[in-house]
């Protein structure tokens, strides 16, 4: 009901009145894209898109560079002696 109404009205507008309508449509959707990414990406996604966004992330990284060496990560060489 509420949108035939509303269609009724809109047709009955001239064209710088309906630039007001549309200007006010684009705020709209804006400020709803404005809340959607107020939420961490990790919160607005499911665990199976998590998962795909890190695979294609991981999938990005450089294949030929070098890795860590044992003693680079080994606990042992973390703390001063």
């Amino acid at each position: 009901m509420l949108r035939e109404n509303l269609k009724k009205e809109i047709d009955k507008l001239n064209e710088e009145q309906l630039k007001k309508i549309a200007d006010f449509i684009a705020f709209i959707e804006f400020q709803s894209r404005q809340i959607e990414s107020s939420h961490p990406f990790w919160q607005r996604v499911t665990p199976t898109e998590r998962v795909r966004e890190f695979r294609e992330w991981v999938s990005q990284l450089p294949k030929n560079s070098p890795s860590l060496s044992d003693e680079a990560i080994s606990r042992d060489t973390i703390y001063e002696e």
